[in-house]
């Protein structure tokens, strides 16, 4: 059984703020610095992002350490793959190690096989989706990409505490609300308008269509929010990790990235393969 969480209040405490601000912005200037070098930089500093997610994911389920080695490799070997120009390779590389580990998670010839297949497609898509944007895309749409999950979570929490009302999921998250869900879509609207790649000369109904899409990623953002809250529930826990003051652990800094990441790479191989 679960062991029981802590209280969980509606803002951390004073004393956690200074950090939680000061480890924030440190994190964010070297995201932009690792997007703005690019190459083999960023896949090292998104790599190391993978490993960290794997590492802590490990943890929580307490996957053996064999299998949790087993995991960081495949982890690495992805982002090596893919900044070399082998995106399919490695995408297609992890979805079928997760499908083997599916089968005999199934089959029941592995325990704990469910929890590792889901992780190293938890952390390892992220990565490879990172990474290929940034190599087909470049910089504009990178950062792009990373502002309007950040604008999601900045406004969403502002607008939560400032207005409050009703949640949404209380028993998976009882901080989020329904004020702070729209102020979220409204923030990556707005910032998925003016940053939209490559606007110099971008007609109203372009903006238009990006604010859309900022909005709607916006949702993908906190539903990646909830899936991680629901998972620190089901084993009993507050924070994924401890390694960043005031935050937790790399878990809790990206679970809104690693759906939208995934979703937007998805959806532009997709619509470069049906042109």
């Amino acid at each position: 059984m679960s062991a029981p969480l802590p209280p969980i209040t509606d803002a951390p405490p004073k004393s956690d703020l200074l950090p939680r601000v000061i480890v924030g912005v440190l994190l964010i200037a070297l995201a932009l610095g690792e997007v703005w070098l690019g190459g083999w930089s960023f896949a090292a500093f998104a790599g190391l992002g993978g490993l960290l997610i794997f590492a802590e994911w490990a943890v929580m389920h307490r996957i053996g350490r064999l299998w949790r080695f087993a995991g960081l490799v495949t982890v690495g070997l992805a982002a090596v793959a893919t900044q070399s120009g082998h995106e399919e390779v490695a995408a297609s590389g992890l979805l079928a190690v997760a499908a083997v580990l599916g089968l005999l998670w199934r089959l029941g010839g592995l325990r704990g096989a469910r929890w590792m297949f889901t992780g190293l497609l938890y952390a390892g898509l992220p990565v490879v989706a990172l990474l290929w944007l940034r190599l087909e895309f470049g910089f504009d749409l990178v950062i792009w990409l990373l502002a309007l999950v950040w604008a999601t979570d900045i406004f969403a929490y502002f607008a939560g505490r400032a207005i409050g009302g009703p949640k949404i999921a209380p028993s998976i998250s009882p901080k989020k609300t329904w004020a702070g869900l729209a102020g979220g879509m409204a923030g990556a609207a707005a910032t998925s308008a003016a940053l939209m790649p490559l606007s110099a000369g971008a007609s109203t109904d372009d903006r238009l269509l990006f604010a859309a899409l900022g909005a709607g990623l916006a949702i993908v953002a906190q539903a990646g929010d909830f899936f991680e809250s629901w998972l620190k529930r089901r084993v009993g826990v507050k924070d994924s990790g401890t390694l960043l003051p005031g935050h937790g652990g790399i878990m809790d800094r990206v679970d809104g990235l690693v759906p939208v990441a995934v979703l937007v790479a998805l959806a532009l191989d997709l619509s470069d393969w049906l042109q």
